[in-house]
C-alpha cells in the first residue's frame, strides 16, 4: 500500500474512532486542547500561510466530532493559538502545549486530542515529519505513549 493511502486510511480510522466517542467529548478542556492541537499541526514547520490556516479552519468547522461546540468559539480559540505560534514559535509552542495538556485528566479526551491531530495532519494526504513531531510532543504533554498512535 502506498504511503499516501496509509495516511488516508489512518486518518479515516481515527475519525471513525472519534465519532464513536463524540458524546463523551463535550468538555471545555477537550475543546481547548483540540484547538491547540490543530494549531500545532497547522504551524508544525514554524510558520503557517493563510491558505493553510484557512484549510485547517475549514476542517475544524466541518469535523462532526467538534460540532458539540460553537464554530465561532472553535475558530476564535484556533486563531488565538495560531497567533501565539506565529508571533514566536518556540515560546508559543510551550504555551500551546500547556493548552493541549488540559485534556490529560481524562484519558479518552487525551487520546481524542491526539487523534484529531492525526486527522488534521493527514487531511492533505501527507502527515509529514514536522507534523508527526508536534503530535509526538503532544503525546508527552498528555502522558500518552506515542507508539500507541504509530508516531
Amino acid at each position: 500500500m502506498a504511503l499516501w493511502d496509509r495516511v488516508k486510511e489512518s486518518a479515516s480510522t481515527m475519525q471513525t474512532q472519534l465519532m464513536a466517542k463524540k458524546n463523551d467529548l463535550k468538555s471545555g478542556a477537550f475543546r481547548d486542547s483540540s484547538m491547540a492541537m490543530c494549531a500545532l499541526v497547522a504551524a508544525a514547520d514554524g510558520s503557517i500561510d493563510p491558505s493553510e490556516r484557512q484549510r485547517v479552519a475549514q476542517l475544524i468547522a466541518t469535523n462532526e466530532v467538534l460540532q458539540n461546540f460553537s464554530a465561532d468559539e472553535l475558530r476564535r480559540r484556533f486563531e488565538e493559538y495560531v497567533d501565539k505560534l506565529t508571533a514566536d514559535f518556540a515560546f508559543g509552542k510551550v504555551s500551546v502545549l500547556q493548552e493541549v495538556a488540559k485534556a490529560k485528566k481524562k484519558p479518552a479526551e487525551a487520546r481524542a486530542v491526539i487523534q484529531i491531530g492525526i486527522v488534521i495532519g493527514g487531511a492533505d494526504g501527507d502527515f509529514d515529519q514536522t507534523e508527526r513531531a508536534v503530535v509526538r510532543e503532544a503525546c508527552f504533554a498528555l502522558d500518552l505513549p506515542p507508539h500507541e498512535f504509530d508516531l
